[in-house]
């Protein structure tokens, strides 16, 4: 069954992917003796080896009591050892479960994801809002106790549980922290999130540093071994040496891609708003169920490789010490007959198809005239409009919230 559903998702036929989490509530699917996959925003793989049970990956606070239920339901093993394959949230939260009922079970993760959670201690309210903004959930929020890691690692690791071997892998990419898993006697690939079933999460404009090219070499690197089955910790699991190497090079691919790219413009002495507009997605691999930019997008990869080798200067001179937003926006409205005019000019603009053009004069108009509540209204559907019309998770995040801020004031 799981391989059938795996092959539909490798189709197109069906959605299972960080945006999408086709399985979850389905419980643990054995995916062979002694290995199985829950599936959930933040997927788990759980292990049962000589009565021990072994999790990669722990899943959300939102979620630990529902998977401690469902992995009862599949093994009554006592839970030993735990590995995070990095520190987010949605990954490492499910031990507590299990251990309020059993032993304090050894956790594995890289050593960079204990700074992950002194930072989250120190940036909690930025945390807070940014995440209610991405995932519209104004109530959301972030953690302030965190379960820190017994066993940590630098390079590399190996780890054996019961029957099993357990080869752990630093690499970057999303994160700093992240660690690869493979498995011998199962031929098992467990990349974390360094494969989500849609473009590589590289660039999100609201989150810390994200590691473009060093993202491509674990692809590679991951490709390499040769696994037979790989257990993403989101989406659908990918069954077959061939599919794998082609999900993993091709990934590689699309990212090595936008990489050379921006460097090359980067090194030209290009600014960031001509490399932000020039550089594009190979076309060759658009249609790839695992390359839909569904949650992050390409020209926000490209800032964050600005970002990572550029600094924040844009190049443009203007920006460097620049005026305050509110000020420059009044200075504008008067040029162009008062904020009530800029907003015509942002009804126009999204008339006419422009949405980018139309959330600038609509930003400024709000900006300039922040009590107008014709002025928000019009905001609002600027806003409206372009999360509509948006197929990234971040943007339509980004979008939406902007458009609920200025309803509220309309």
């Amino acid at each position: 069954m799981i391989e059938e559903y795996a092959d539909r998702v490798w189709r197109g036929e069906s959605d299972d992917s960080i945006v999408d989490a086709g399985m979850e509530g389905k419980g643990v699917h054995t995916i062979t003796d002694g290995l199985g996959w829950w599936s959930g925003f933040g997927n788990v793989i759980t292990f049962e080896t000589e009565g021990e049970l072994v999790l990669f990956d722990t899943s959300s606070p939102f979620s630990a009591a529902k998977l401690h239920e469902d992995v009862r339901a599949w093994s009554k093993a006592p839970l030993t050892t735990a590995v995070y394959s990095h520190g987010h949230i949605d990954h490492v939260f499910g031990t507590a479960p299990f251990e309020e009922s059993g032993p304090r079970a050894t956790v594995y993760a890289h050593e960079a994801v204990a700074d992950r959670f002194d930072r989250y201690l120190l940036t909690n309210g930025y945390n807070a809002v940014i995440n209610q903004r991405q995932f519209q959930s104004p109530g959301l929020r972030w953690p302030t106790a965190y379960r820190y890691p017994d066993v940590t690692y630098t390079d590399t690791l190996t780890v054996r549980r019961g029957g099993l071997t357990f080869d752990l892998l630093h690499a970057k990419g999303e994160t700093d922290d992240a660690t690869i898993g493979h498995v011998r006697e199962h031929r098992l690939l467990l990349p974390g999130d360094l494969f989500i079933w849609v473009t590589p999460n590289c660039g999100n404009p609201q989150k810390v540093q994200r590691y473009p090219r060093e993202w491509v070499h674990a692809l590679q690197r991951m490709a390499a071994l040769d696994a037979e089955i790989m257990l993403p910790s989101h989406g659908a699991p990918v069954f077959g040496r061939d599919r794998i190497r082609q999900a993993l090079l091709e990934t590689a691919q699309w990212l090595e891609s936008l990489v050379t790219q921006t460097l090359d413009l980067l090194n030209a002495g290009a600014r960031l708003d001509e490399i932000v507009h020039s550089v594009r997605a190979p076309a060759h691999l658009s249609d790839r169920p695992y390359l839909r930019a569904r949650y992050d997008e390409p020209e926000f990869v490209v800032r964050n490789l600005w970002r990572l080798y550029g600094g924040w200067y844009d190049g443009n001179p203007a920006n460097l010490k620049p005026a305050p937003e509110a000020d420059l926006a009044k200075a504008v409205a008067e040029l162009a007959g008062g904020p009530a005019a800029l907003a015509d000019a942002a009804m126009k603009a999204l008339s006419a198809g422009d949405e980018r053009l139309a959330g600038h004069f609509a930003e400024m108009a709000a900006l300039a005239a922040p009590d107008d509540a014709g002025v928000h209204r019009v905001r609002a559907e600027v806003f409206s409009a372009r999360a509509a019309g948006e197929l990234s998770l971040m943007a339509k995040g980004i979008f939406t919230w902007a458009a609920a801020e200025s309803g509220r004031r309309s």
